[in-house]
């Protein structure tokens, strides 16, 4: 579930920017498809998802409508399933960073920290409570190595075999990814900063086997200092809780150590917000910035509830509002994909000619 597109000297256009790859920005982007609008949706993480797939990727939903129970990894998993035949495009691991208004409008330019630049018709914030940015490690020697031998994701460390790798954190995603190194590194080694981890049991239990075989280890204590020899970075400086200081064989730094939500650029937008809360018109979900709309947790209005069927429902309503601005000679009567070839044909379920043939004109007759 992750990609990240090479940056591009021409911009991509679309119709709609979806700003967040969460379970509300996927389900944003099959609706913006589903009625016909180019889409494409960026999120700072590099695989999509969000907080559910980043927080509690293993832990039970248990209120999504019509599935008694899914995992934050499975919905977004199933989301993607059901977005891919509608060709949303997706760059993953990319932060807007800019967002100017053209003329005529209100289309967009918008630019990434990594480089790539869009040029959209309409831009949908979905980016819950900000973009998620990974907790680092207070050391100012670690931030050259970033992207080198510090990483913040499992999927994107490069392959430990042979190498002496550190776990920072003592949460249940720091844990699965010390776990999923045994076998493969040369030594595995999980830093936190005391001796009790929180996880559970099944993992825990998982954790405590590989502990017990010699193939893992927990050392309780904060990182205060690096080593570094002729290939980098070698060993993390560490003071353990018992007061003593030892010094870590380290290759690569994987830092799991949670995630923080933050506004970022968004802040500097233009857009008018209430306690960090984007204000919007809830029969359309524009904010106050003509063009841009907003779903999902980062949005505020009266009876606002952050559960994500709510944000599902503001994806739909946010998606016939672009129809209509968009592509207004597209709207007619409401359709059902039950019933109607064109959904189904965009769906890749029915004949793309048959369902030409058979789309309702604006009065309704065929």
């Amino acid at each position: 579930m992750s990609a990240e597109p090479t940056p591009s000297p021409s911009p991509h256009r679309t119709d709609v920017l979806v700003i967040g790859a969460g379970p509300v920005g996927l389900y944003q982007a099959f609706q913006l498809g589903l009625l016909g609008l180019r889409c494409a949706v960026v999120d700072a993480l590099p695989h999509v998802g969000g907080q559910a797939a980043e927080l509690y990727p293993d832990k039970p939903i248990y209120d999504i409508p019509g599935i008694p129970h899914c995992t934050g990894r499975g919905l977004a998993e199933a989301l993607m399933t059901q977005t891919q035949p509608l060709g949303a495009a997706f760059f993953l691991g990319h932060t807007i960073s800019e967002l100017s208004p053209t003329s005529p409008g209100p289309a967009y330019v918008l630019r990434s920290h990594q480089g790539q630049t869009f040029e959209a018709r309409a831009v949908v914030i979905a980016a819950g409570v900000g973009a998620f940015e990974p907790r680092r490690i207070n050391l100012p020697e670690l931030a050259p190595l970033e992207g080198q031998q510090v990483f913040f994701f499992d999927d994107a460390l490069p392959a430990p075999e042979g190498r002496h790798v550190v776990v920072s954190g003592g949460e249940e995603a720091a844990v699965a990814s010390a776990l999923a190194l045994v076998g493969r590194a040369a030594s595995v080694t999980l830093l936190h900063r005391r001796d009790k981890l929180s996880a559970p049991e099944p993992v825990l239990q998982a954790w405590n086997e590989a502990q017990a075989q010699g193939r893992v280890r927990l050392v309780a204590g904060l990182p205060s200092g690096v080593r570094t020899g002729a290939t980098g970075l070698s060993h993390l400086l560490v003071t353990e809780a018992s007061g003593e200081s030892s010094a870590l064989p380290c290759d690569l730094l994987l830092v799991r150590q949670g995630l923080s939500p933050k506004l970022g650029a968004l802040a500097h937008w233009g857009l008018a917000l209430e306690k960090k809360l984007l204000p919007v018109d809830t029969t359309t979900f524009a904010t106050s910035v003509a063009g841009v709309h907003a779903v999902g947790d980062i949005v505020g209005y009266p009876g606002k509830k952050r559960l994500i069927v709510c944000g599902f429902h503001e994806a739909v309503m946010c998606a016939y509002a672009l129809q209509e601005r968009l592509t207004p000679e597209s709207v007619g009567p409401l359709q059902y994909t039950t019933t109607s070839a064109l959904l189904q044909a965009r769906l890749g379920v029915r004949d793309t000619k048959l369902a030409e043939i058979s789309q309702p004109s604006k009065n309704g007759e065929k």
